[in-house]
């Protein structure tokens, strides 16, 4: 339509006011709450399906507890026999102890890295024990240095402080720690403790945190040389089987565990959990987040597209006499036609500019009060084209209303 024909769609316009307002700012509020919730599921959708960096479909882990308080070298004694038992399995191709498992959502101890004993600032990341057979349990490959050898794992108590002189580290960690270099070779202080010298780095392993209060740090993980030994906190074995193996693995695990000692507790209903169930459980938050507001974004879009056809049908009933003078005029039922929609344009169009900058505002306020990073100027671009398309969608119905209105309405009263 030209200038000379949009005029009088603003007049009609400003005679209805805040009807006009409202659909205004329902649109605009649409516009920002959508994008904005959209832009979280597609955060949440991102990090619930990101690997682990571990062989998943293949791993799993035992949650072993002691019974009757050993000291702790029984306990290192009997964690030796028990791994030894482990790897001799049919099916199994290695195993491990730790005291944690990726996304267990407990357990894994966080470690405080500097570069020298007296900076002030400091790295924070996640770690497991390990030795050396962790990398090849993980089924994580190494992209730089080498992995443990069996002379530096350490025996740990309770209670002992950790300090190994070599530790193994993930690659968003070295990238982090050293930016501008390699970081095989480098030292580094755990805390107050050490130094450590970096032996290896791993292409990806995820922490046993996947939850968002350390997703900043999550795939920061550090591997300790040591097997520790606490009479409170049991152990965790992990366990990884050849292809087709792991349902055999997963009953004879702990009944050969239960057969060379009965000394120990592990529970028959989650005391053996498969890294498939982990991830199910640990991101059961993120996946019900995004299916909420994916859900509450269907209906605010239908909401709205409910608003549009309320209005324009109300304004189709208001104006029949005045359609019915245009058609009486010569104006074709195409020509009505495009005037509802272009009116509907009009409107959307400055309720999504509206809301393009109400979107940014609230994008701006969730990454200061949450972990959320900026969203992309063109989402809320996609969000404002999506939003006028619907719009000229749910006038269709109502505009074509109009124009059926017949050219002998114009003769009748008001």
């Amino acid at each position: 339509m030209s200038t000379m024909q949009i005029r009088p769609i603003l007049a009609a316009l400003r005679r209805h006011k805040m009807a006009t307002l409202l659909i205004v700012l329902q649109i605009a509020l649409t516009l920002a709450v959508v994008s904005n919730a959209l832009f979280i599921v597609k955060t949440r959708v991102v990090h619930l399906s990101r690997p682990s960096g571990t062989d998943e479909a293949h791993l799993f882990a035992i949650n072993n507890q002691w019974i009757g308080q050993p000291d702790v070298p029984h306990i290192h004694a009997q964690m030796h026999a028990d791994l030894a038992t482990l790897r001799k399995l049919p099916g199994v191709r290695d195993a491990f102890a730790s005291q944690a498992y990726p996304m267990q959502e407990s357990g894994g101890g966080l470690v405080r890295i500097k570069h020298r004993v007296e900076e002030k600032k400091l790295q924070l990341a996640l770690s497991y024990f390990a030795d050396e057979h962790a990398i090849d349990t993980f089924g994580i490959a190494l992209v730089a240095g080498r992995n443990f050898r069996a002379d530096e794992i350490g025996s740990l108590g309770p209670y002992d402080k950790v300090a190994p002189a070599v530790i193994i580290i993930t690659r968003d960690l070295a990238h982090k720690l050293f930016p501008d270099g390699a970081a095989v070779g480098r030292r580094v202080y755990l805390g107050d403790d050490g130094p450590s010298t970096i032996i290896g780095v791993v292409d990806r392993l995820q922490g046993s945190y996947a939850g968002s209060g350390v997703r900043s740090i999550d795939e920061y993980t550090v591997l300790l040389p040591a097997l520790r030994a606490s009479p409170d906190d049991g152990v965790i074995y992990l366990v990884r089987v050849q292809p087709g193996r792991l349902e055999a693995a997963l009953h004879a695990a702990p009944a050969s565990l239960l057969a060379q000692n009965r000394m120990r507790l592990i529970s028959p209903e989650d005391g053996v959990v498969t890294l498939t169930q982990a991830r199910t459980k640990a991101y059961a938050t993120d996946r019900g987040v995004a299916i909420m507001m994916g859900a509450m974004c269907t209906l605010l879009l239908l909401a709205t597209a409910g608003g549009i056809v309320g209005l324009s049908s109300f304004w189709v009933g208001q104006r029949r006499r005045s359609i019915g003078v245009r058609r009486a005029l010569g104006a074709t039922r195409g020509d009505i036609l495009r005037y509802f929609q272009t009116e509907n344009a009009l409107i959307v169009g400055i309720g999504a500019v509206l809301g393009v900058a109400l979107g940014i505002v609230a994008n701006l306020s969730l990454m200061t009060h949450y972990e959320l990073p900026r969203m992309p100027l063109w989402l809320l671009g996609v969000g404002a084209l999506s939003l006028w398309l619907l719009g000229q969608l749910a006038v269709l119905g109502p505009a074509r209303r109009a124009a059926a209105v017949p050219p002998v309405e114009a003769t009748r009263s008001v």
